[in-house]
């Protein structure tokens, strides 16, 4: 036994020594297909992705814009066919926060396990693209793409084709349960094989050559690991019911508490009658927003939710919606309903009973739309953007409880009723105030269009002091040193306004910095990034760009390092100055890129040899910025042709590195010449240094 463990150590040894100095593209994601034809005459389109340990594989409902790229399906057009709803996933799915990028991580391990249903109107040659991105704990791999081509044929219709169906699939079910059953000892044995192995290496496992149709048992399995999700639903209806009670704020609604709860007291022959009506009414609110969120939950899945958020020309829809909102709130013109609605809906109101109670509650949504109407659209656009299928109900169950609790709770306790406020100008700033909040969350989409465009329009600096702007004159306002036109007279304010005031004012003050480097890490996820500017330094930042002229085609990179985005560039400014290049293999959503930037380029010594010592290249590899027709070209690297900027760096980085992860660097000259070995993501200063040093001397060495 001891000799065999050992004879098994040396050739993991050998394995490890051979993959390494051969380098290794990297494919942690095995992708199969399969069609199951359903006894109602659809088919179901299945692809199954078999993920290695320790990677995982984006959701199609992950958000664009942060680090990871999710899923997306693309179906080749035809009148051929139709798509029946969405795109389903199932599979070990993970929905976590991640403290160390402050996002939600939303992603598969293991297995993913994604099914579209269609209807074949003739027979036809399907060819489906699916686009994805794999991460480790370490790193994370371009975007790649996959094609699948399906031979599909419409289902006969006869009763008797259909039975012959139905026993199939009960066939293919009872194989697959064996299958699953032979894969699982399969998994058994390895590990026990694996335990033995003292170098701690995973076996390779055989994979299955055909997906086959998914269990009753598998599914049951997939939904108890995805606990996680309630975490999201619970921040939508969170920001929901925030929303309600700022609706009840609204100059519309405030005034109509006292009115609705006296009337259901004064007009029922006892209290708890009273009560019961309040309770009726509370629930029918409830209901009526409920089945706003419904439809929206009907008309999109959440794969198709996530691309309406993540579009930009979506974005800069919500830009000119939240505009409109913003300016309805100033006063400029109100946002109604056809008027035909709201009559048809009191005339009903007029019947009595629970049906005339409902309807009561449906023309108060009616006729409070000029006030609550932007509310709701924020809020189903927030909610839409989280991607989660449920979030537009969800959101409206919140947005809705809310403002339905006043009007249950007045009645149980009319006496509560004397401590309201009184209706008057305070009111209306509270409308104002929150038109200035809807102004800066519109130039929030439309800084999600020009990050996806890259048309550096809306630039870190740009933003803050657009925000800056907005939030100093909504303090201003709050203070009372001026007033719009609705407003009510009044010659000084309350403690609340002044404290609203004293935080508008602490939030401007805390942005300003902003504009200098700052990092506002609290502001995280809501501004450019600190990359995305005129100078990463800020406004006036100096620093290296006082003693660095930026060369030709060269841009301010991280930490205002001058950096080069074409190879070609940088080897032609190099042989000029005669410095080594410096790869670096990077991407937008790569958070150990970011990592290195932040931590170890940052340090002085490291941020004077990246200055002064070699010519920096940073090669993004998933920009999805479109190649020119005469550069589309097939690329062997990538099994296709080359299509976006961060194709042709990736297919660059495997066809001379045989690697694929990021973040790369390596020190090298026009002739390919390597004066270091390519390295990962080291965290270690010092580390760094030495390697960037070492690599330098071994250039000046054989280019004096």
């Amino acid at each position: 036994m001891a000799a065999r463990r050992f004879i098994r150590f040396l050739f993991s040894l050998f394995f490890v020594a051979c993959t390494t100095l051969s380098g290794q593209v990297l494919q942690p994601v095995k992708w199969t297909q399969n069609v199951k034809k359903n006894s109602d005459g659809t088919h179901n389109l299945i692809f199954k992705a078999e993920i290695e340990k320790d990677w995982h594989l984006y959701s199609t409902r992950h958000k664009r814009g942060g680090i990871g790229i999710p899923t997306a399906f693309d179906f080749q057009k035809s009148t051929d066919y139709q798509l029946v709803g969405t795109i389903k996933e199932e599979g070990n799915l993970h929905d976590e926060f991640s403290a160390a990028f402050q996002e939600q991580q939303v992603y598969f391990s293991d297995k993913a396990i994604f099914t579209q249903n269609i209807k074949v109107n003739q027979p036809t040659k399907l060819e489906v693209e699916v686009m994805f991105q794999v991460c480790d704990d370490q790193r994370c791999l371009p975007p790649d793409y996959k094609t699948f081509q399906f031979d599909l044929k419409p289902a006969e219709s006869s009763a008797k084709n259909a039975a012959e169906l139905k026993s199939n699939e009960i066939k293919e079910n009872s194989s697959l349960k064996n299958e699953i059953e032979s894969d699982n000892q399969e998994i058994t044995d390895a590990e026990e094989d694996s335990a033995e192995n003292e170098n701690g290496l995973t076996q390779n496992f055989n994979e299955i050559s055909s997906e086959k149709i998914v269990t009753d048992k598998e599914v049951k399995e997939v939904e108890i690991t995805n606990s996680n999700a309630n975490r999201s639903i619970w921040e939508i209806f969170v920001f929901g019911f925030l929303g309600g009670f700022a609706a009840l704020l609204m100059p519309c609604i405030f005034p109509m508490i006292p009115l609705t709860v006296s009337m259901f007291t004064k007009q029922s022959k006892s209290r708890s009658s009273g009560i019961s009506k309040a309770l009726i009414y509370g629930i029918s609110i409830i209901v009526i927003y409920v089945l706003l969120g419904m439809l929206i939950t009907m008309a999109f899945g959440p794969s198709a939710l996530n691309a309406l958020a993540t579009n930009p020309w979506v974005n800069i829809a919500f830009f000119i919606l939240f505009i409109v909102f913003a300016v309805s709130f100033f006063g400029a013109f109100e946002i109604t309903l056809p008027s035909k609605w709201i009559n048809k809906s009191d005339k009903a109101a007029d019947q009595g009973g629970l049906i005339g109670i409902f309807f009561m509650a449906l023309t108060l949504a009616l006729v409070s739309f000029s006030c609550t109407g932007p509310i709701i659209g924020t809020l189903l656009v927030d909610s839409v953007s989280s991607g989660e299928k449920l979030g537009p109900a969800v959101g409206m169950f919140g947005f809705s409880l809310a403002l339905a609790l006043p009007f249950t709770l007045f009645a149980l306790f009319p006496s509560w009723l004397n401590s309201l406020p009184k209706s008057g100008g305070w009111l209306n700033t509270v409308k104002v105030s929150l038109g200035f909040i809807e102004l800066a969350f519109a130039l929030k989409f439309l800084s999600n269009a020009d990050l996806v465009l890259q048309m550096h329009w809306l630039e870190r600096e740009v933003f803050l002091a657009a925000w800056i702007g907005i939030f100093l004159i909504m303090g201003l306002y709050i203070l009372n040193i001026f007033q719009m036109k609705n407003d009510g007279n009044s010659n000084g304010i309350g403690w609340g306004r002044m404290l609203f005031g004293i935080f508008t004012f602490i939030f401007v003050a805390y942005m300003i910095p902003g504009l200098f480097g700052a990092p506002l890490k609290k502001l995280s996820g809501l501004i450019p990034p600190k990359h995305y500017s005129e100078s990463p330094l800020g406004l006036g930042g100096g620093g290296t760009s006082a003693v660095v002229d930026l060369p030709e085609h060269a841009e301010f990179g991280p930490h205002q390092i001058p950096t080069f985005h074409d190879v070609e560039d940088a080897f032609a400014y190099a042989e000029k100055v005669n410095k080594p290049v410096m790869l670096d293999f990077t991407g937008d959503a790569c958070a150990n890129c970011r990592l290195v930037e932040d931590n170890v380029w940052s340090d002085p010594r490291v941020k004077e040899k990246l200055t002064k010592d070699v010519v920096l290249a940073s090669l993004y590899v998933d920009r999805f910025i479109e190649l020119p027709e005469e550069d589309k070209v097939y690329s062997e690297e990538k099994g296709r042709k080359l299509r976006t900027i961060g194709d042709k760096w990736s297919a660059y980085q495997i066809k001379y590195f045989k690697s694929n992860s990021q973040p790369l660097y390596i020190l090298i000259d026009k002739e390919m010449n390597r004066y270091t070995e390519p390295m990962g993501a080291e965290l270690n200063v010092e580390d760094y240094l030495e390697w960037i040093e070492n690599g330098v001397e071994n250039y000046k060495k054989q280019n004096p």
